[in-house]
């Protein structure tokens, strides 16, 4: 897509009714976002929300969705420690929450 010069419109969603509308509405993907910790959870920050909370965020998007990408953002401390750990949990978003894309922050200094 963006090689032919079309636009890609990536949205958030964190449960089946948005993802299932956000599909229908043509979006290309759909990132399930840490932020669901603020937004949904009622936390200051993104620091407190765990792998099995993503985890059952992703599967509930994945199961709203018919055609969108999904992608899941790694929440802190899930890549972080070592490329091992970053591995297993993004095994663990393409197994258990049916994610096709994992996201990190930080750029090329975290991935090697």
């Amino acid at each position: 897509m963006k090689q032919t010069g079309k636009k890609i419109a990536v949205l958030t969603a964190y449960d089946y009714f948005v993802a299932r509308l956000l599909d229908k509405a043509g979006v290309d993907a759909l990132l399930v976002g840490d932020s669901a910790a603020n937004v949904l959870h009622g936390f200051t920050s993104t620091l407190p929300i765990t792998m099995d909370i993503m985890i059952a965020h992703t599967s509930a998007v994945a199961r709203g969705n018919e055609s969108a990408r999904i992608i899941a953002d790694m929440p802190f401390l899930s890549f972080q420690p070592s490329f091992e750990v970053a591995v297993t949990n993004a095994g663990r978003f393409l197994k258990e929450g049916s994610a096709e894309a994992v996201k990190v922050e930080g750029g090329i200094e975290i991935v090697p």
